[in-house]
């Protein structure tokens, strides 16, 4: 018997003072639909997964991030996927839904904000709100 392999996937956490940018999954999407995530997706064969963070926020931000050089932030392993979480705090552009077919929509988020939203991994709001609270002023 094989396994089918997991799906690499990486994904941006990034955070703005006190707020972090989220995706609205497309209803129509096969995978998590109508649920607020992190941007991110596919490693693609041969592709570092940090390179491959680099331009998946490219072709759905249309921001340019600096590739991370340290370990991500968090794994989260589910059952068809393995996730990386990079904080990414700095970045040149502005965000924008460069993915409309992926995303119906996109939006900053504070803490309190993030207890009404529906999201793709019960592990999500605990992330957050340590990303948050260690940033707070």
């Amino acid at each position: 018997m094989t396994d089918t392999p997991k799906a690499p996937i990486v994904t941006a956490l990034l955070r703005d003072g006190n707020r972090i940018l989220l995706v609205h999954r497309s209803p129509r999407k096969r995978w998590y639909p109508n649920l607020w995530d992190m941007p991110g997706g596919h490693v693609e064969p041969g592709e570092r997964p940090a390179a491959a963070l680099v331009r998946e926020i490219h072709e759905e931000l249309g921001i340019t991030i600096t590739e991370p050089a340290g370990p991500p932030l968090r794994e989260v392993r589910g059952a068809t996927f393995d996730m990386q979480v990079w904080l990414i705090e700095t970045w040149t552009g502005t965000p924008a839904n460069l993915a409309p077919d992926e995303h119906d929509a996109i939006a900053w988020f504070t803490e309190d904000q993030l207890a009404d939203l529906s999201l793709t991994h019960d592990s999500y709001p605990e992330l957050f709100r340590k990303v948050l609270a260690g940033h707070r002023t």
